[in-house]
């Protein structure tokens, strides 16, 4: 138990926040298996962003229409070399839909957490206040996003996984091949040794 919260501790000091929740993305690009990305989550800064994104890596909430809300099988859809990599459209998987376990769209909770480094998750959206799905992750300090797009998390392992994603990024965002989310999921922390 006391190693186990050490290395709580040291994930913790090495992160930009207090780490509440981790998360998996399983990966595929072009059909075949390409790893998978482990993402620490802030839900002490921004607990409603951190419990939309949980839920849907879980999928177990059910949308509008009945059907479960999950990342499972759906499109990193836009990948730009040095920027960032897109996805979480869990409804179009074009980067034009997507939707929130709170409704189609959620307000922007806060910005306390920058993009000051890379490999930080943020939430993607279409202006002020319309969170849904859709996140991205950064491959290299980002400022000029900052106070419009909620940090919510970042990578913690997985880094030869986001770097196969950036190898099929192109200027224009559309991916070379498919990338693809297969299986999302939550990390339950209490098992971690």
């Amino acid at each position: 138990i006391i190693l186990g919260l050490l290395l709580a501790f040291a994930v913790a000091e090495q992160t930009m926040a207090p780490v509440t929740h981790k998360a998996f993305l399983d990966i595929s690009i072009d059909g075949k298996d390409a790893g998978r990305i482990t993402v620490a989550l802030f839900g002490s800064t921004v607990p409603e962003t951190v419990h939309n994104f949980v839920d849907i890596c879980a999928g177990y909430v059910k949308g509008k229409d009945g059907k479960f809300l999950t990342y499972d099988n759906s499109p990193i859809h836009r990948i730009i070399p040095k920027f960032m990599a897109q996805g979480g459209d869990i409804t179009k998987g074009d980067g034009t839909g997507g939707v929130s376990i709170f409704g189609e769209k959620f307000p922007d909770e806060n910005f306390k957490l920058k993009h000051t480094k890379d490999h930080v998750l943020s939430m993607a959206n279409a202006g002020a206040d319309t969170n849904g799905s859709q996140f991205f992750i950064t491959f290299q300090k980002t400022p000029w996003l900052d106070g419009k797009h909620v940090v919510f998390g970042e990578v913690i392992d997985g880094f030869e996984t986001l770097h196969k994603i950036e190898a099929m990024g192109t200027t224009n965002g559309k991916p070379k091949k498919p990338v693809v989310i297969k299986k999302a999921g939550v990390i339950d922390m209490t098992k971690e040794k």
